[in-house]
């Protein structure tokens, strides 16, 4: 399922956008008046994120920003490849 949070199941949700002409009475004219509404969607702000799970796997999952600020989500460590190999040759 795409554009859905892994962690909290929030997606896409309906709504429509209002066309509207004329100019508005405070402003002088007589008023606005709406000519036509548009379907569209409102999609959640999905990040890719790096996550240690509580099993200790570290796997990418498809995140909504609000989890992440929430603090639903540990992030995984960065790994130190070149650091390792380096500790590695010296030993």
């Amino acid at each position: 399922m795409s554009r859905y949070c892994e962690l909290t199941g929030k997606g896409p949700i309906k709504g429509s956008k209002i066309w509207r002409s004329g100019k508005a009475k405070k402003s002088g004219g007589i008023g606005t008046h709406v000519t036509a509404i548009t379907k569209r969607r409102f999609l959640p702000n999905l990040q890719r994120v790096k996550v240690l799970l509580p099993s200790g796997e570290v796997r990418y999952m498809r995140v909504a920003a609000s989890a992440i600020k929430k603090g639903l989500v540990t992030k995984a460590p960065k790994r130190n490849r070149q650091r390792a190999a380096a500790q590695a040759a010296k030993a």
